[in-house]
């Protein structure tokens, strides 16, 4: 969140009282949307943690989901080196665009953002009919059969790397990757989990 210094520090006479404000998925890093706030619109969205924009067309204060429920949880607010926008960092509650999709930008992801739909696929999947995918049914199997297949695969992994053979190595690191996150989720865990933990040692280092 931005402090008392931050805050005076915004040129709101640069950007005629409405900071322009980018919306990023802290998860995923995607970027969902684009909008303007005025001081008002930013100082709720400190308070209440939640995106309130200031609309140019309707002329007043909106808080993103307040109609369809589709609601942007704060997570972390950074103001530019210009003083005259705004990062926030949030945890969207459904889609957010009105066209019904995750972003405004549909279509424009990172390499991490497609990792990230990819693991919710594998999450999601652990709740199918077993019949209707491999997921469910190595689920249904259990942890031993899972962390079985985990094993295998990063065998297969270092036999190709050994091997140098690099078309090898990357179709065994995909599948190691993907039974690496079945036993991730199988126990309750998620990829971020991983990350932050890499980032603590990191940071001890």
């Amino acid at each position: 969140m931005l402090n008392h210094k931050q805050l005076f520090s915004i040129n709101w006479k640069k950007v005629n009282g409405l900071i322009p404000c980018i919306i990023q998925n802290i998860f995923s890093s995607e970027i969902l949307m684009h909008g303007y706030m005025n001081q008002d619109a930013l100082n709720i969205t400190q308070r209440n943690k939640i995106v309130t924009f200031y609309s140019r067309t309707k002329k007043r204060l909106w808080t993103k989901g307040e109609i369809s429920g589709n609601f942007l949880k704060v997570i972390d607010i950074t103001l530019d080196c210009d003083q005259d926008s705004i990062l926030i960092l949030v945890n969207p509650i459904g889609k957010t665009c009105h066209l019904k999709n995750s972003s405004c930008f549909n279509g424009k992801n990172t390499s991490y953002t497609d990792f990230f739909y990819l693991e919710k696929i594998i999450k999601k999947k652990k709740f199918f009919n077993i019949s209707e995918s491999y997921t469910t049914q190595l689920h249904h199997q259990g942890i031993n059969r899972i962390a079985q297949k985990v094993g295998e695969e990063a065998v297969e992994t270092v036999i190709a790397a050994i091997n140098n053979n690099r078309e090898d190595l990357i179709n065994e690191s995909s599948d190691l990757i993907y039974h690496l996150l079945v036993l991730l989720h199988n126990r309750n865990l998620h990829f971020i989990n991983i990350i932050h933990n890499l980032n603590l040692r990191k940071k001890a280092s």
